[in-house]
């Protein structure tokens, strides 16, 4: 009977101690953040009291949760303790991924010392690296490409790292990229390179930069779009100002202001159908055809619901 109460003390203790680990993983916050030390306390408590009993694999669990919570003495304990650096969460991530996606660079430093893999990819094929240029950390993208990290492995969807620096805005991951290779031609999974990403974010620095790497400005991507298309009709967090800029500067660069896409349709009709009514007013009055119609006889004021907007499209 002892025997049973003291098999049941010890595995009750280490399933509050493997629930608090999975809280903690649950509840990390990707964006970069200093240490709690509260928080670091508490994992370093509970370690210590369920240390003699758990596994290797439970140690590598914790590790995981350190990483999130950069818990650096805690993590070079778990590593001293055995924890593996190639240890992989219910994703496929390994702790490196952990530390490059929640932006802590002193805890990349530590895990790669220890030998992080450093091309390690999760389920979707991700890396620390495509992470760090997801999440806009450029002092952890910058390490890991320093270290030799593969600028070319993609991630979910085929997105390539320079592409999720794009979309991110983040113009000194995507110089660093290039200047270590990475390819600003390559297509995502749905066709799309990186500058489409930039143009629909309205990244002028960036649509910039990779127009200056001879990419043509008329060039068509999938379902016949232009960048003066995705431009127009930009991501519905982009303020238009943004956009207006991006637009502007395509357009000086020789952007067709009236080539169709699949649909018929030009940039003109598809910032009148997103209600962009600024973008709309530039392209009138740099030129643009309001009397086109598309595949299916609508014009530009057809696609709109801004009455104002609309009676500005009306062909008179």
């Amino acid at each position: 009977m002892y025997r049973q109460v003291l098999n049941c003390h010890v595995l009750c203790r280490r399933a509050v101690f493997l629930a608090s680990i999975a809280i903690a993983l649950v509840s990390a916050a990707p964006a970069a953040r200093a240490a709690d030390p509260d928080r670091c306390q508490g994992l370093a408590r509970r370690f210590q009291i369920a240390k003699p009993q758990i596994t290797a694999m439970e140690v590598s669990l914790t590790l995981f949760s350190a990483v999130d919570g950069n818990c650096i003495d805690l993590a070079t304990e778990l590593l001293n303790q055995g924890a593996s650096v190639d240890a992989r969460d219910r994703l496929g991530a390994r702790p490196l991924s952990h530390a490059a996606k929640s932006g802590h660079l002193q805890m990349v430093d530590l895990l790669l010392a220890r030998g992080a893999p450093i091309d390690a990819r999760n389920l979707a094929g991700a890396t620390a690296l495509y992470f760090a240029a997801e999440g806009s950390h450029i002092s952890i993208a910058q390490r890991l490409i320093e270290r030799g990290a593969d600028v070319k492995l993609t991630g979910r969807s085929g997105i390539s790292p320079i592409a999720a620096a794009a979309y991110a805005g983040n113009d000194v991951i995507v110089e660093a990229l290039l200047a270590r290779g990475a390819d600003e031609r390559a297509p995502d999974e749905t066709g799309k390179p990186p500058i489409v990403y930039a143009a629909a974010g309205a990244r002028l620095d960036i649509v910039k930069r990779l127009l200056a790497r001879s990419i043509d400005v008329n060039a068509r991507y999938p379902n016949g779009l232009t960048l003066l298309m995705w431009a127009s009709g930009p991501d519905e967090a982009v303020p238009e100002a943004e956009a207006i800029k991006v637009v502007t500067y395509l357009l000086d660069a020789g952007a067709h202001i009236d080539d169709r896409d699949d649909r018929g349709r030009t940039a003109l009709m598809i910032a009148a159908e997103g209600g962009h009514a600024e973008i709309a007013n530039l392209l009138l009055a740099r030129g643009a055809d309001a009397s086109l119609k598309d595949k299916a006889g609508k014009r530009a004021a057809d696609l709109t619901v801004l009455s104002a907007l609309r009676e500005q499209l009306t062909p008179r």
